[in-house]
This record gives C-alpha cells, sequence and structure tokens, in this order.
C-alpha cells in the first residue's frame, strides 16, 4: 500500500474520531497517534514521517474549511444534507474535497480514485458510487470555476 493511501486512511480515522467522539482537533491528533502506538509500539515507528504529516496537515486543512468544505459537498449531494450522511461517506468526501480545492498538486483523479477505493474498504456497499457521484460533480464545477468560489 502506498504512503498517501496510509495516510489517508489514517485521515479518514481521525476525521471518523472527530465527527463520533466530538473531540477537538489536537486531542484527536495526541488520541490516534498515541492509540496507534499502544496497538503495535512500532506502528508509528513504522510509519515514514511523510504518512503522519500528510495526515496531519490534511486533518488540520479539513477541519479549518470545514464549513467550506460541507456547503460544497452539500451544493453537489442531491436530496442529501452533509449532517444525515453515513459518516464514513461524509468525511470521505470532506478529505477529497480538501484535496480537490487545496491540494493542486494531486491531480483530480487520483483524489476521486483514492476516495471511492476507501468508501469500498470501509464504507457500505453503495458508498463507492455514491462518493463517485459527488465528487465527479464537485471536480466538474472546480473545472468550470463556475459554481465554487475557492
Amino acid at each position: 500500500m502506498g504512503k498517501r493511501r496510509r495516510a489517508r486512511e489514517a485521515l479518514l480515522k481521525m476525521l471518523y474520531e472527530m465527527d463520533v467522539a466530538k473531540l477537538g482537533l489536537q486531542e484527536v491528533k495526541s488520541v490516534y497517534w498515541s492509540h496507534l502506538d499502544h496497538v503495535d509500539e512500532s506502528a508509528i515507528s513504522g510509519l515514514e514521517p511523510e504518512i503522519v504529516e500528510f495526515a496531519n496537515v490534511s486533518f488540520e486543512g479539513v477541519v479549518h474549511n470545514l464549513s467550506e468544505i460541507d456547503q460544497i459537498v452539500e451544493t453537489h449531494s442531491t436530496h442529501w444534507r452533509v449532517s444525515r450522511m453515513n459518516v464514513v461517506d461524509r468525511n470521505i468526501l470532506r478529505m477529497a474535497v480538501y484535496e480537490l480545492l487545496y491540494c493542486q498538486e494531486i491531480p483530480p483523479n487520483v483524489t476521486i480514485n483514492e476516495a471511492i477505493e476507501l468508501g469500498k474498504k470501509f464504507g457500505t456497499e453503495d458508498s463507492g458510487a455514491f462518493i463517485n457521484g459527488i465528487l465527479d460533480d464537485i471536480a466538474k464545477g472546480l473545472k468550470n470555476k463556475s459554481d465554487i468560489q475557492v
């Protein structure tokens, strides 16, 4: 598994923890990384620094831009409010929208494909298609720059 995929999985788990446990940014980071170390002492030491850095920077980026990200997701998800979405799907969408908006070095198709794969692995049977439909619409909007202000 690639470094970015491992970082995205860590990011999803941190976002999930924040969403479900209602913890703050610093508390989630602290709890997540220390728990990982307790589960397997070699887990943290075995992680390359770029994995931890990508996950932490992305986590902070999603949290700091959460209102904007959720608004974009809601605008592009017909008949779905973010608060009513499956918690895994919601957080995969959040992290993918963050990448689409703020990580210009990552091609949009890579971001979308990674999100779909995370949905298939951690979500429901329908997560991949649900995530794909919303992100495809968002990516088209970003390409046109007509309805999304960055």
